[in-house]
């Protein structure tokens, strides 16, 4: 549906894209994450043909964004970082004006008009001036625009920006219920904004793709194992001798406990660390209490991603 290939951009004497490349199919929801000024609104700018590359290509749906720009532009929905607003006219003038811009008229477009309005929270502030929104309302009626023909493409930059915790949910559970029915972009620097939306993600670092998998893959590549917490009311030093005699364990840090003791195990995701703690707690009748896998946050995983990337090294 999206296939994004060796793109590359410059702005003067920096390098904003270097040989960027990444695939997105029909139906498909992409986390598209980076710290500010990584190149993703940059990338998305080029996607949606408000930017040229230097070097380069970009197809939608078969179609090449430089040759068949307007083609590529009935196609697609954008929600900019800085979302394009007439302030003067009200949220039914507006969507209206852009709904008539992208082709449609009568009872299509008051059909549109009234599911933008109800999937974005935007009745009751349906009559008023855009200049008398808050920032949040201002954000939903971005997201209305690019939502008033029914494209099959989104491409949203920072969605959720300026929306309180509420407001977040709404678009969140939007998103999802277009899962299937459309291909969806979106970018955020809020990594606890994409976990409930898609699974799969690219992290783009400093104009370069450095990851693009499902947060399970990535954590596997990144962390290298997994994390197990083993609390026990018994003596501490003879559970730190039997656990560091299993050979699974890669690392074992004790950590403070209220009650007998604690510690962080680490092994291979193939290992079953749990099973084989269990059966050591039995054999030496240790009382547990704790024992559970602690998965890592898809923030641990881009933190150790984006840091490796830059050569720094990792921190447990």
């Amino acid at each position: 549906m999206i296939e994004v290939s060796g793109l590359s951009k410059s702005f003067g004497t920096m390098k904003a894209l270097d040989d960027v490349s990444f695939r997105i199919g029909r139906g498909e929801i992409l986390g598209f994450l980076g710290p500010n000024g990584a190149g993703k609104s940059t990338t998305m700018k080029i996607i949606t043909t408000f930017l040229a590359p230097d070097g380069g290509t970009v197809k939608v749906d078969g179609i090449d964004v430089l040759e068949q720009p307007l083609e590529v532009r009935r196609r697609i929905g954008y929600l900019p970082e800085n979302v394009p607003l007439y302030l003067d006219m009200n949220i039914h003038e507006y969507l209206g004006f852009v709904g008539s811009a992208r082709g449609l008229e009568g009872a299509r477009l008051r059909e549109r008009l009234d599911w933008c309005v109800e999937a974005c929270g935007l009745r009751t502030e349906y009559r008023k001036n855009i200049g008398e929104l808050s920032k949040g309302y201002r954000q939903r009626t971005g997201l209305a625009q690019a939502l008033i023909h029914d494209p099959d493409i989104l491409i949203l930059d920072e969605p959720t920006s300026g929306l309180d915790p509420l407001q977040i949910l709404g678009i969140r559970e939007l998103i999802r219920s277009l899962a299937g029915s459309k291909t969806i972009i979106f970018s955020t620097h809020i990594l606890q904004e994409v976990s409930p939306v898609t699974d799969r993600v690219v992290i783009i670092n400093e104009g370069r793709i450095i990851a693009d998998g499902t947060v399970g893959d990535l954590s596997r590549g990144a962390m290298g194992s997994n994390r197990v917490y083993v609390g026990a009311r018994a003596d501490a030093a003879a559970v730190e001798a039997a656990l560091r005699s299993l050979p699974a364990i890669s690392e074992l840090r004790p950590l403070p406990a209220a009650d007998g003791c604690r510690f962080e195990a680490r092994a291979p995701f193939s290992e079953d660390l749990v099973g084989a703690v269990e059966r050591l707690a039995r054999g030496g009748g240790w009382q547990l209490t704790e024992l559970h896998e602690a998965p890592y946050s898809l923030e641990d995983t881009f933190i150790a991603l984006t840091r490796r990337a830059r050569g720094l090294k990792e921190v447990a």
